[in-house]
């Protein structure tokens, strides 16, 4: 968006009208529409669909170009990443947003904090999909106010110099507007419901839309036992759903994410009806452990019978109806769930894992390159993990199988800190420090994420701040380890007002009203004492 052509725009539209809008400034509409950029989330699901897009052509070309995001469960909480992104490194390239199902249940929802099993209202992921974008079009607005405040400032000076710079930066203005992977569960409901809730999100605003292979009706957190899949043909109904409803908007090119759980889930709701030798219900069926019949007189009553490969088979099935698959089959179903998840639909994929380990991630995603050569993950960097107990492990079994001495160390005790400056847990710290870059080489991981960081800084922020302010230090306590630290390190929301859109307020007052505007920005505002 070119400022002198939106103000020359507006100019000739005004001058059309006569003395009837001699009081509207074509260079404050140039600037609203600066400030406004995308005008639905329409709008923003396309350009974030374009982004992504590119990036993952980028990955194709060389791995470090993986991307990454942090879990937000507020519209605040997203701007304040985004502003931090763009102040200490220019730029967002390479950064999006991630909506996790598991905080929308526990913190957005109207029941109250919710375990992670589709609980929530449907509503409530498209309404924070919307207050995110809303927070981050307005750090866009706000730091555009800044910069005409330059533009005017120079233009006051006669400065050309500095006023051309402000133009400048004005053209050249890169947006808080990052794409986001938003988490739609398990679908909620049958592939109807998973369509009305995809176009209620991709109107919102989302350019990619996550979803898994769980049963809805029964959905557990990724982390969690009890998890149930589905058979590929449900799957797929629901990714062709998400694919409608994209192309319905006029997203054509929306990005899917087909998750699976099928490494930690060991029963299933339904057994497929097989149509062909071969076919995915009987790969599908195969998985399914059961006990070989040799008469029928071993059936009791209400039991299940499946023909497989010239057998007769008894499926162990729960008190609850639910059918086992056979033990140690979890990888062969995840191989299985990703090529067919991408060979119908589906852009990129996500692997839910016990834990946070290269070889293991690496050894699917080569499974999968040998049917779709391009496959790549998001992978959840999740809190789940007690990442430095695992990777101390991690490297406690490598010098063990390496005939290192490993009697100074006790593995199932290796949290301790009394390890925490030995060589072993360095080594640990150095591989957690890498991990990103060493998926995205080793294993295909496009894009690294971390669910819920800002649900567990927010917790530990807010307990290190209640110990305090309620402990001796009383009122230092904020100012010490908070403000001071907020004005030091250059943090915008220092001046909150700010923040909040005052200023902008007084821009628009003075835009509307002229000189009769009243200003809240006067000698009287306490913010200037941060100028």
């Amino acid at each position: 968006m070119n400022y002198n052509t939106e103000k020359n725009n507006a100019s000739n539209v005004i001058s059309q009208q006569g003395d009837a809008w001699k009081a509207i400034n074509p260079e404050y509409v140039a600037r609203l529409r600066s400030q406004n950029r995308f005008k639905t989330g329409i709008d923003i699901a396309k350009y974030t669909a374009a982004i992504m897009r590119e990036d993952m052509d980028a990955y194709d070309t060389d791995s470090k170009n993986y991307t990454q995001s942090l879990g937000c469960w507020h519209g605040f909480v997203g701007q304040q990443k985004m502003i931090s992104i763009k102040k200490h490194f220019t730029t967002t390239k390479g950064t999006y947003l991630y909506l996790s199902g598991w905080m929308v249940a526990a913190m957005r929802s109207e029941f109250g904090p919710l375990p992670d099993q589709s609980m929530h209202e449907k509503t409530s992921v498209p309404m924070l999909i919307e207050e995110l974008y809303t927070f981050l079009k307005q750090a866009d607005a706000r730091e555009l106010g800044h910069i005409f405040q330059e533009l005017d400032a120079a233009n006051d000076k006669g400065d050309q110099v500095a006023a051309q710079a402000a133009l400048k930066k004005i053209n050249e203005f890169e947006t808080h507007v990052v794409p986001i992977i938003a988490d739609i569960d398990a679908g909620f409901g049958n592939e109807e419901a998973t369509y009305l809730l995809a176009k209620k999100m991709i109107e919102a605003g989302a350019c990619c839309i996550q979803i898994e292979n769980q049963v809805s009706d029964a959905k557990q957190c990724g982390h969690q036992d009890g998890k149930v899949t589905v058979p590929h043909e449900d799957f797929l109904a629901k990714i062709n759903a998400v694919r409608y409803a994209f192309m319905e908007l006029g997203v054509e090119d929306g990005v899917i994410v087909a998750r699976t759980d099928s490494l930690g889930a060991g029963l299933t709701q339904k057994i497929p009806v097989s149509q062909a030798p071969g076919d995915l219900a009987e790969q599908y069926n195969n998985f399914i452990d059961g006990e070989v019949l040799n008469s029928l007189e071993q059936l009791n009553s209400g039991d299940m019978v499946l023909s497989r490969g010239g057998e007769l088979i008894k499926p162990n099935r729960l008190a609850n109806g639910l059918v086992r698959f056979k033990p140690e089959t979890g990888e062969d179903r995840v191989v299985l769930d990703c090529i067919t998840s991408l060979q119908n639909g589906a852009d990129l994929l996500w692997i839910e894992t016990e834990q946070p380990n290269v070889g293991q991630i690496a050894g699917m995603v080569n499974r999968i390159r040998e049917a779709v050569p391009n496959a790549k993950l998001v992978y959840n960097n999740s809190p789940s993990f007690n990442w430095t107990l695992s990777f101390r492990q991690q490297i406690f079994d490598a010098w063990n199988k390496e005939g290192n001495d490993v009697s100074a160390y006790k593995r199932a005790d290796l949290m301790s800190p009394v390890y925490d400056d030995t060589e072993l847990a360095l080594e640990a710290d150095q591989q957690i420090q890498n991990f990103q870059k060493d998926a995205a080489r080793e294993a295909g991981i496009f894009h690294h994420l971390i669910t819920l960081p800002t649900y567990h800084t927010a917790a530990l922020s807010t307990d290190n701040l209640a110990k305090d302010y309620f402990g001796e230090m009383g009122m230092l306590a904020y100012v010490k380890n908070v403000q001071r630290e907020e004005i030091r390190q250059g943090l915008a929301c220092v001046k909150h007002q700010d923040m909040s859109g005052s200023n902008m307020g007084d821009d628009h007052k003075e835009y509307f009203s002229g000189e009769q505007a009243l200003k809240a920005s006067g000698e009287n505002n306490t913010m200037s004492q941060f100028s």
